[in-house]
């Protein structure tokens, strides 16, 4: 009897022992609402950034084409400082026509606009056109890759290191998803490039004497066969496998999705719309303010000019789940008047809002133009006008 309460006591422990085992595993999964084939993706929204669905984001994958995001990003950061323009001409050097992978087959010596330049990176992710875009910019190819690592350290983007413009693969070369849905939100705030992001077909004419006409298609199929899709950019090697940053809008919400190292396109473009689909059915995004939007004319003291209007700094909207409540409270700081002189672009205030007492977002308050400190003269000849109601 005695051996047989041992057995019972040590069977008994040994099913303790595996439910305790397993228990955690299986309440892990059951806190996923789904899984998705690739080695790493994420869903953020792009109003705000906020995770809405990850999968080993942090992991350090190879890119491959996705890489053209922060070429783009920095194109248009060029474009918005008067660096470079649309109709600049821009010489394809023998680097840039030498590229393999992906390309538009350009010839070293001709010459090529800068927005077909960006247009042929948006849509048929041409590793020529992308080396001429940032020597154009840059000077040279390295330059360009010193601005590309730069530009991801000043984001914040801990997991990327770039070595090239175009993603053809280097073990060095390497990102993550989070790290690329931060590039991508920062990219999207520049409404110019969803015109190119969104284009299906397009025709470009290349050579020295424009005399071959190259079919583009949109490699990014979602663009076609995905309601409200605008982005982004997609890419393949055999050592980064099938990868995609995608972005859709519906209503007032954008969401990005990332898949890194998915094993098909199928494969690709389905967990992509699975995820995005996830993110459309459960959140809403409520507009609050526009980037550049005029909040309040205020009076300036001893100032040059009067009153100056005041402005947001940014895009500011707020993500709520559907069925939460949407009655937003909106506090604007701002000081009655403000002192010359002020500097271009500074900071004089804030929006918070709030719902339910809680805060969810705030957004700077500036004043876009400089205002300079009044002179004696100017201030007397004021005063005189006023006192005689002019």
């Amino acid at each position: 009897m005695v051996k047989n309460s041992k057995i019972k006591v040590i069977l008994l422990s040994v099913i303790l022992l595996f439910t305790f085992i397993i228990t955690p595993t299986q309440i892990t999964y059951a806190e996923e609402p789904f899984d998705v084939e690739g080695k790493s993706a994420i869903l953020i929204d792009a109003g705000t950034g906020k995770i809405l669905y990850e999968k080993n984001i942090h992991e350090k994958l190879y890119p491959a084409s996705i890489t053209k995001i922060m070429l783009l990003l920095l194109a248009m950061e060029a474009l918005e400082n008067n660096k470079i323009s649309l109709k600049d001409d821009v010489l394809i050097t023998s680097n840039a026509a030498g590229m393999g992978g992906s390309q538009l087959y350009m010839e070293e010596g001709e010459v090529q606009k800068v927005e077909d330049l960006i247009k042929a990176v948006s849509v048929r992710s041409g590793n020529d056109t992308a080396v001429a875009l940032a020597e154009h910019i840059a000077g040279s190819e390295e330059l360009f890759v010193d601005m590309m690592n730069q530009r991801a350290n000043e984001l914040g983007m801990t997991n990327t290191n770039f070595v090239n413009t175009h993603g053809l693969h280097d073990d060095n070369h390497y990102t993550s998803a989070y790290d690329i849905s931060i590039m991508s939100r920062e990219l999207l705030k520049y409404p110019k490039v969803h015109e190119w992001l969104k284009i299906w077909m397009a025709t470009l004419k290349v050579g020295k004497e424009k005399d071959s006409v190259q079919q583009m298609v949109n490699t990014n199929k979602l663009i076609k066969h995905y309601k409200g899709a605008n982005g982004i950019k997609t890419g393949y090697t055999s050592k980064s496998m099938y990868c995609l940053a995608a972005s859709a809008t519906r209503g007032n919400l954008t969401l990005i999705s990332v898949i890194l190292g998915s094993p098909s396109v199928n494969q690709r473009n389905q967990d992509s719309m699975k995820i995005l689909n996830h993110g459309f059915a459960n959140y809403d995004s409520i507009p609050i303010v526009k980037k550049g939007e005029v909040i309040r004319n205020v009076p300036i003291s001893k100032g040059n000019i009067e009153n100056v209007n005041i402005v947001a700094d940014n895009n500011l909207s707020i993500l709520v789940k559907k069925g939460e409540s949407k009655d937003v409270d909106r506090e604007i700081l701002l000081p009655e008047n403000i002192d010359a002189p002020i500097e271009t672009n500074t900071k004089v205030g804030e929006i918070i809002c709030r719902i339910n007492g809680e805060e969810k977002g705030r957004v700077d308050l500036i004043c876009k133009d400089e205002v300079q400190k009044i002179s004696l003269y100017k201030m007397i000849n004021r005063v005189f006008s006023q006192l005689l109601g002019k």
